[in-house]
């Protein structure tokens, strides 16, 4: 089912200082930057190896993320895996009992089609599932 880690998400409260700061501290470039509308955010990726760390700006205060920030403040906010079929790993997923976020797959950046899975049954970590594009 997993093929291998997508990207760690990080919540920031200044997209722009984040960017900046891993660039200067890691020595990374970003690789992509993409604002997704529908999800709220502001998206940055720096590739590492296979994956990306992904740093996550929010486009409101009544956003997931904004959400996340007010309450938890900049840090981890996910962890993506990169999977075949997102509509059947939520249909295994859901066989299983595991809560979902998203009950069916969604647009995701670079056209990918992502899912999110409660953090409830994946031990507190909320987990994004993410097919590449076709």
């Amino acid at each position: 089912m997993i093929l291998d880690i997508d990207h760690v998400g990080i919540a920031v409260d200044d997209l722009e200082g984040s960017v900046e700061r891993y660039r200067r501290t890691l020595g990374v470039e970003p690789s992509h930057r993409e604002r997704v509308e529908d999800q709220g955010v502001e998206e940055v990726l720096f590739a590492v190896g296979t994956s990306f760390i992904q740093l996550l700006g929010a486009l409101g205060a009544d956003t997931p993320v904004g959400r996340f920030l007010a309450t938890r403040g900049p840090g981890v906010h996910h962890v993506a895996y990169r999977v075949d079929d997102v509509a059947a790993s939520l249909s295994r997923l859901r066989s299983e009992g595991v809560r979902l976020v998203d009950e069916v797959p969604i647009r995701g950046s670079r056209d990918t089609t992502i899912a999110f899975v409660h953090p409830k049954d994946m031990g507190g970590v909320l987990v994004e599932l993410v097919q590449a594009a076709r």
